[in-house]
């Protein structure tokens, strides 16, 4: 928890307090985070702002991507008025793509993973940033949960997506021993099967939202984290994704990717225990139309 107070300290002049949303949903109560208004259209700017503010001041800042947590790092570069670079997949969406170099960094695509585009990303000379496999990463990625407990301190049970487990970790870490859940897609799901095998492993990557949950290995930062804590860990199908996206924008007009709406679409099937859980809404990084 040290950590995440002292990310949280770092953040505070750049990072917002993003609000949290009261609801009844099937007249059961809810509570929405939503992390889609912080700084670049998600919680990813806050892990990579107290990275480079916690490495001191780097000359260059290079990292891989498949969107999301390469805006993040564009824009906290930019902050720090530091140049960077982001690697990325060929598939990464338009969207992602334009709003990355729209926050001043240089996007090079390569490979057809994540995972390739990380591989070249870390052969080139400038501080590397990681997604989500770094202790201060992981601590921003806290802060966001430490706002939660501290806004609404009945909440019981905290919901979050996973990709490569960075904000699934630093929830364990910020949410004051609370119950974590840690949602996936059915068919991207590297979280999964490293508590099925008790060790990272490669997981297949074949989802609609694996633009921003195609990590094809969890983290071992974050993997020791929620294995430690006993996270549990729940799978949801595209089809359940994408219903739980359109019912956040039918009932709360609400525009998210599709990851973002992973741990509503959880909530929705009867996954989440709790009386009072608290689903993180990360993102809304997409060229999105209501159905």
């Amino acid at each position: 928890m040290e950590s995440v107070e002292l990310a949280a300290v770092r953040i505070a002049s750049y990072a917002r307090r993003t609000p949290v949303l009261r609801v009844l949903v099937d007249g059961k109560p809810l509570v929405l985070k939503l992390e889609l208004l912080q700084r670049t259209g998600s919680f990813k700017f806050r892990g990579a702002l107290n990275c480079l503010l916690a490495g001191g001041k780097p000359e260059w800042v290079v990292t891989a991507s498949g969107g999301n947590h390469g805006m993040a790092v564009a824009a906290a570069a930019s902050v720090l008025g530091v140049p960077a670079t982001v690697y990325a997949p060929e598939s990464i969406p338009d969207s992602k793509a334009r709003r990355i170099t729209e926050y001043g960094a240089t996007l090079v695509r390569a490979g057809s993973t994540y995972a390739e585009a990380a591989k070249l990303a870390q052969e080139q000379p400038g501080t590397y940033v990681p997604a989500y496999d770094h202790p201060e990463v992981i601590a921003g990625q806290g802060t966001a949960a430490a706002e939660i407990v501290t806004d609404v301190p009945d909440v019981d049970t905290l919901v979050v997506a996973v990709g490569g487990g960075g904000l699934a970790a630093g929830t364990v870490l910020g949410g004051g021993g609370r119950p974590v859940v840690a949602v996936e897609p059915r068919n991207c799901r590297s979280l999964h099967d490293a508590l099925a095998a008790g060790t990272p492993v490669d997981s297949a990557v074949d989802s609609v939202a694996s633009d921003a949950l195609g990590a094809t290995r969890v983290g071992a930062y974050p993997f020791r984290i929620l294995q430690a804590a006993g996270a549990m860990s729940v799978l949801v199908s595209d089809e359940e994704i994408l219903a739980a996206r359109d019912r956040l924008w039918e009932e709360f007009r609400l525009a998210v990717e599709p990851a973002a709406a992973t741990p509503f679409a959880a909530w929705l099937a009867g996954s989440v225990p709790g009386d009072l859980p608290c689903l993180v809404i990360c993102g809304a990084n997409t060229d999105w139309t209501p159905a």
